[in-house]
């Protein structure tokens, strides 16, 4: 091979060489972008105790309303709800146009899911088949259990070893003047090896027909009340003590102003005198600790109005 041939060659390879080249960066500089495509997340999720131990948990998801169909119609909202519930099931249903609350529904409309505030109702073909739902808090630590009262409107958290009461009534006002509520008493273990009374409980309770909500309604009459604010929530807060044979009782009610009926969460602390018993039987109970577990307990209260 000589001299001009090998030049040839080289000349050519090179060429061929800056062709690729131009056309990869060529590529380069026209590819679109990669643009990571993320998943659409919900707006809110929420759980919702109902009648029967029911569950729903909703996934609410935002979307871009459409113009009205016809002239002074509002327009088409884009919304939609991921339901799962309790027997399994499992469905997304629409937005629909709603006057009051947040209503979504199937295509005929034969399933209706409409939330109204921290309540909802649950339809199909009708039939409320998920009743008295109304939101449960999340459990920020300690809280495992749940208890919903469709008849009364609310829902609270509490620790395992509570036992609630739907029975209970509240009765030292006198005759005439007792007051309904679900009670929560205290785990046994909390007392064991103090001088607290293991029917120490807290209780959530209702005035009917209340113009005034106020937590002196709660307690026996010429007990003073101020409202207290703990987050964003206005209480109306009063408390009381008492003393019989040894025994002492501590009582602070929080009344929710603005509630018909009037919503009030008492905290009910019965102990024995230390003194009287044996010495070295028992410790003081830790009355700071119980009511900070109380406290965390009431801030999970949510009434379905």
């Amino acid at each position: 091979m000589n001299k001009n041939t090998r030049t040839g060659i080289v000349v050519l390879i090179a060429a061929v060489i800056f062709i690729i080249l131009l056309v990869v960066l060529f590529a380069q500089g026209t590819a679109a972008p990669a643009v990571p495509v993320s998943p659409q997340k919900p707006i809110n999720t929420v759980s919702y105790a109902c009648d029967a131990g029911k569950t729903i948990v909703a996934a609410y998801y935002e979307g871009t309303s459409t113009p009205a169909v016809s002239a002074g119609q509002p327009p088409v909202p884009g919304g939609s709800v991921s339901l799962a519930l309790s027997d399994g099931r499992k469905m997304i249903l629409p937005q629909t146009i709603s006057a009051d609350g947040t209503r979504y529904a199937s295509a005929d409309n034969s399933i209706v899911f409409w939330s109204k505030g921290n309540g909802l109702t649950f339809t199909e073909n009708s039939q409320q088949t998920f009743s008295g739902c109304i939101s449960v808090a999340s459990d920020t630590g300690g809280l495992t259990q749940a208890f919903e009262s469709g008849s009364q409107g609310f829902s609270l958290r509490y620790p395992a070893g509570f036992t609630p009461v739907s029975t209970y009534s509240y009765q030292a006002l006198g005759p005439g003047k007792n007051i309904a509520g679900v009670k929560f008493t205290i785990d046994p273990a909390l007392a064991t090896g103090t001088n607290l009374s293991n029917d120490s409980y807290l209780s959530v309770e209702q005035i009917p027909q209340s113009q005034a909500c106020s937590a002196s309604s709660f307690l026996q009459q010429g007990v003073a009340s101020q409202t207290v604010t703990d987050g964003s929530t206005d209480y109306s807060v009063a408390s009381s003590t008492d003393a019989a044979v040894g025994n002492r009782y501590f009582e602070t009610v929080y009344a929710l102003p603005g509630t018909n009926p009037c919503v009030a969460v008492r905290y009910f602390i019965h102990y024995g005198v230390i003194e009287n018993y044996p010495a070295g039987t028992v410790k003081s109970f830790d009355q700071a600790a119980l009511v900070g577990l109380f406290d965390t307990i009431r801030r999970t209260l949510t009434i379905a109005q």
